[in-house]
């Protein structure tokens, strides 16, 4: 056992905000391992003297050990370092895996087992690593791909050192904070169709909308990035928290293996992510957090608790409410998908008590989506709907406070 293995025996560590191993289902043809919530990818590798196989489970925290059937003697699960879970099937004769899939939700993975003779099992442990991809909507982070470069990016920047962007418009008019996804040498996706990098398609249509509602006048302004620069995603909402922001939509361009795919989609925080969060920060040391301006200093762990909580709830509620309403603004010059509207446990949603979205603004991957995306005249429309919305939603809270 390594000494970081050994260290998170001792203390029982857990990784953070990692989706948990809910249970893993094992038949003598397969096994299927449950999320309660999306990972980032699976891998797969045989093992000899004595048989086993590894399932390395990228964004996963560790569950308990299960029985086995067929070749499978037992399962035994552990947390290979702070974001992997591994699980190990111990085997009873050699076998080896195949048919690597995710279930279309993103929160299942299955293997079929089969029984082979020792010298195909030999073989398969010589093959290496086996990697498999959950569908592109429920990737929690973007894939690493064989052949990428690795680069270890900074940690975030302690909210109080945060260098804040100017907020542009009339003084007393309420602020959107607009974040252009990616940036600096996080180039995002990239589309098929020119090499066209996805970074620059977010601050062309970030800069845009704030163009559009500076002309109006009716909104005050903030960019979380107006260059070519790289934010940690935690960094990106603490921004927005530290300037008041009070809605904070985060522009982003989707990719599919599906050409086809096509159209726009609005996340916002889903239920587990929620609790998560809830509880992350309901445990933090500096218990002296401002949520919605209700200073927690003085309130015991249960309180805080359940004051983020409903504080939270509210502000999931709003940004489906604002998902429902950019839809409808934004419809005549924007397609959208069908299931328009999606839940995920984006980092950059998670602020509580600021009403949050992100914005997948078309597919990189489609051919009349690229064209959108990188054209100024479909910049300008993308904007121009998000303003509308923007406009709207805070013309509505503001008659209803009348």
């Amino acid at each position: 056992m390594s000494l970081m293995l050994a260290i998170f025996a001792i203390f029982g560590w857990q990784p953070a905000l990692a989706a948990a191993i809910q249970a893993v289902n094992v038949t003598p043809e397969r096994i299927t391992v449950q999320f309660d919530d999306y990972v980032d990818n699976a891998s797969a590798f045989v093992l000899d003297d004595p048989y086993r196989i590894a399932i390395d489970v990228a964004g996963a925290r560790a569950g308990s050990g299960v029985d086995g059937a067929g070749p499978i003697r037992a399962v035994r699960q552990g947390q290979y370092d702070p974001e992997t879970a591994r699980l190990v099937l111990d085997l009873a004769r050699p076998a080896i895996f195949s048919n690597g899939s995710f279930a279309a939700d993103g929160r299942s993975f299955t293997l079929d087992i089969q029984p082979v003779s020792r010298v195909r099992f030999a073989s398969a442990a010589d093959a290496g690593r086996a990697r498999f991809l959950p569908p592109m909507a429920f990737r929690a982070r973007p894939p690493r791909g064989r052949g990428e470069l690795t680069v270890r990016l900074p940690r975030a920047t302690p909210a109080g050192e945060l260098e804040l962007p100017e907020i542009q418009g009339p003084r007393g008019r309420p602020l959107v904070v607009i974040d252009a996804g990616h940036g600096g040498h996080d180039p995002g996706a990239i589309s098929p169709y020119g090499n066209r990098h996805e970074k620059d398609a977010t601050l062309a249509i970030a800069l845009a909308t704030r163009d559009a509602l500076l002309a109006s006048g009716r909104v005050r302004v903030a960019l979380t990035r107006d260059d070519d620069r790289f934010l940690v995603l935690r960094e990106r909402y603490e921004i927005a928290r530290r300037l008041g922001g009070e809605l904070f939509i985060s522009i982003h361009a989707d990719a599919a293996e599906n050409r086809d795919a096509s159209g726009a989609t609005i996340y916002t925080l889903s239920e587990v992510a929620s609790d998560r969060e809830t509880a992350r920060l309901a445990s933090r040391e500096n218990a002296a957090d401002v949520i919605n301006g209700v200073n927690l200093g003085g309130a015991d762990d249960d309180v805080r608790s359940i004051l983020i909580d409903l504080t939270q709830r509210e502000t999931m509620n709003i940004s489906a409410r604002f998902a429902s309403l950019l839809r409808r603004e934004a419809g005549d010059t924007v397609p959208f998908r069908n299931d328009y509207h999606r839940f995920a446990g984006f980092a950059v949603l998670k602020a509580p008590d600021m009403p949050s979205i992100l914005f997948e603004s078309g597919y990189l991957t489609n051919s009349s989506d690229a064209r959108r995306l990188f054209s100024r005249d479909g910049q300008r429309a993308i904007a121009r709907g998000l303003a509308d919305a923007i406009e709207t939603h805070f013309a509505r809270r503001t008659s209803s406070t009348d």
